[in-house]
């Protein structure tokens, strides 16, 4: 397959996307292109600060989260 039709092939595919799995692409790309960066980044982070994070995407996997909409009403409701 030539690198035109890689791309070709690649667009298609994410332009049937819905607005959630193409947000989820898009960090994976995103993520992937970015990697030397990242990790560079992720060293320089305290281990606290490291197992911070680790534990929140845990709780995001666990659907422990809190939408971002619910925040931004109650801090909007308390600020406004």
């Amino acid at each position: 397959m030539s690198t035109a039709e890689i791309k070709l092939k690649l667009f298609r595919e994410i332009d049937t996307l819905d607005k959630s799995k193409l947000e989820q692409v898009y960090g994976l790309l995103f993520n992937f292109l970015n990697k030397e960066t990242d990790i560079e980044e992720w060293d320089s982070l305290s281990q606290a600060q490291q197992n911070g994070l680790v534990q929140a995407a845990a709780e995001l996997d666990d659907e422990e989260g809190i939408d971002h909409q619910s925040i931004m009403d109650k801090f909007r409701k308390k600020y406004v």
